[in-house]
């Protein structure tokens, strides 16, 4: 599969899934892919370079989510 077959069916997913919640481990991204975790790294990165996801953390847990999704989307541009 290539990557923007694999961009599609993880925007799919997280789309589906998006009506639960907006944030999702790396661990869940690399499940959807099917695809070991330095692989699926890879295309996560790329898809966070492009601007389509988008990296959280809280300090001690990292995730991942569709740009512009989740409650914390309009108060991380507030000043």
């Amino acid at each position: 599969m290539e990557y923007a077959e694999q961009c599609e069916k993880l925007i799919e997913e997280l789309k589906k899934k998006s009506k639960s919640k907006s944030k999702f481990y790396f661990n869940d991204l690399s499940k959807i892919l099917d695809l070991k975790p330095r692989e699926a790294k890879k295309i996560v990165n790329q898809m966070v370079t492009e601007g389509i996801l988008e990296y959280w953390s809280s300090g001690s847990t990292s995730m991942y989510g569709l740009k512009g999704a989740g409650k914390q989307a309009g108060a991380e541009h507030e000043e």
